[in-house]
């Protein structure tokens, strides 16, 4: 059993076996002081961004959970297809929300209508909501609900498993715009007071399916700087800290630890099939060549990243498994003879601008002139797709919402890819795409996220430097903190110090 799964077993109560462990211990009263790096500005509602913050304190709960991209039972014990375009889940039986309301078929059509009706749609039901709504649900029966596609969706499932699709108790909807998960979820905690964008209370949850709760509450402070959250675990006022900073690891000494989680999120630098410069094969392979010597993981990220073998890394070890990944021809370089490039990425990840140096250095060695820009994210992201770049560098999710390999590489490589920055377009690569996204087989979508992934590198369309790990800090004497590379789980029930 992998650390990853028992993690995820561990969040289930299934089983307790994969969790970080520390040494020591102290004699308060055994509250989890947590700090979390993202602010939430919505009292922790569903829709939007800070809709993990919840899951990742144990509060929330979708249907369905994600193991390695694989869909695994949470609210709902099991699911079939009964149509192409309908599904049918079994709620789970035995579940009260924090309030003392019983999980129904009811309650989850109810939560699964508004989340298919708010503005904006959810990420992971997008692509669903082009000509009308996402989905529909109605109950079926005392333990079932069945859900409605417009289109045939094989991986409806995955999407089930979003944070912004968990399961409230009706209670939390009196403002339909902006559902409130306080005394609503049915996870470990019950979250009971939301400080604004400071800090919030839980406490463990009495009635929790999944059995007793190890700590008696959390104390979540949200804090956006990186350093801030490295003192806080330094000075023993924070068990667990998530988004250390590479720069404060190697100041972090026993008992506090930080444990590096394996995330399905490269980053690479993708190279303009469009641009002047690169739309010349030979030329994005003397680019590759000169970029792909740049040991980004063992300086910048000083170890504590992977290089990258490709676009998935220890986090999909189903890429990584012997023979999995098909040969693919290599373009021999052209030399670039000088020519003018412009190099881009964002500030916001501290690591990238320095990849940008390195690479910029690389590449002159190699023949190119380089202009390098770098920009906070959202000037970054105005600019993408206009031509104003010729290679750009970014930190890039395979899982997106749903953990689904075909539907990364549709969005970022096909040629009516959303997040083409490439801006590549193969029709053979796009026949690829739409084999595999017509099946519901999860191994045959990786089978041919892995050729059209071969595809993509053999046009050096991008150029993968590393696949990124989190970085969590662990207090003394803290266990069960759940190794979850989706980084939707974080406290669970079995976390104590």
């Amino acid at each position: 059993m992998t650390r990853r799964l028992a993690a995820v077993l561990a969040v289930l109560g299934l089983a307790l076996t994969g969790c970080f462990s520390g040494t020591g211990g102290d004699s308060s009263d055994g509250r989890l002081r947590v700090g979390l790096s993202f602010p939430p500005t919505s009292g922790l509602s569903p829709y939007g961004n800070e809709a993990t913050l919840a899951t990742r304190l144990g509060v929330t709960e979708p249907l369905v959970v994600l193991e390695g991209g694989t869909p695994t039972p949470a609210l709902a014990t099991a699911w079939t297809r009964v149509t192409p375009t309908e599904w049918r889940f079994t709620v789970r039986p035995g579940v009260t929300f924090h309030d003392g309301s019983p999980l129904t078929p009811d309650a989850v059509v109810g939560s699964l209508t508004r989340a298919a009706a708010a503005t904006p749609t959810p990420r992971a039901l997008a692509s669903l909501a082009e000509t009308g709504p996402a989905l529909t649900a109605r109950a079926d029966g005392p333990d079932g609900v069945v859900v409605t596609t417009p289109e045939p969706d094989p991986v409806l499932p995955q999407r089930l498993a979003s944070p912004e699709l968990v399961i409230l108790a009706p209670g939390a909807y009196a403002d339909p715009t902006r559902p409130s998960p306080v005394r609503a979820g049915t996870g470990p905690f019950v979250l009971t007071r939301v400080d604004g964008s400071t800090g919030a209370a839980l406490d463990a949850n009495p009635t929790s399916w999944r059995g007793p709760v190890a700590a008696p509450g959390v104390d979540a402070r949200f804090l956006a700087d990186g350093v801030a959250r490295a003192n806080g675990l330094r000075a023993g006022e924070l068990d667990v800290a998530e988004a250390i900073p590479v720069s404060q690891v190697a100041a972090i000494a026993p008992p506090q630890q930080v444990v590096g989680v394996p995330l399905p999120r490269s980053v690479a630098v993708y190279l303009d099939q469009r641009s002047p410069v690169f739309a010349d094969p030979g030329v994005r392979a003397a680019a590759r060549t000169a970029i792909g010597a740049v040991d980004v993981a063992g300086t910048i990220y000083e170890g504590r990243a992977d290089a990258a073998a490709g676009l998935f890394g220890p986090a999909t070890p189903w890429a990584g498994a012997p023979g999995a990944r098909p040969p693919h021809p290599v373009t021999p370089p052209t030399p670039p003879g000088g020519q003018r490039i412009r190099l881009a990425t964002y500030s916001d990840r501290a690591e990238l601008p320095e990849i940008a140096a390195a690479d910029a250095d690389a590449l002159r060695r190699a023949g190119f002139t380089v202009d390098v820009t770098v920009l906070e994210s959202s000037a970054f992201e105005a600019r993408l797709g206009t031509g104003a770049f010729d290679a750009v560098i970014i930190s890039r999710s395979q899982q997106l919402d749903t953990g689904d390999p075909v539907g990364y590489l549709a969005s970022d490589f096909s040629c009516a890819g959303s997040y083409n920055q490439a801006r590549s377009c193969d029709p053979a690569t796009d026949a690829l795409l739409a084999a595999g996204a017509a099946t519901s087989d999860v191994e045959a979508r990786r089978r041919a996220a892995l050729e059209v992934e071969g595809r993509v590198l053999a046009a050096d369309a991008v150029v993968p430097h590393v696949t990124e790990r989190a970085r969590v800090g662990v207090g003394a004497g803290v266990t069960g903190v759940a190794e979850d590379p989706n980084e939707q789980f974080l406290i669970t029930g079995a976390t104590r110090r």
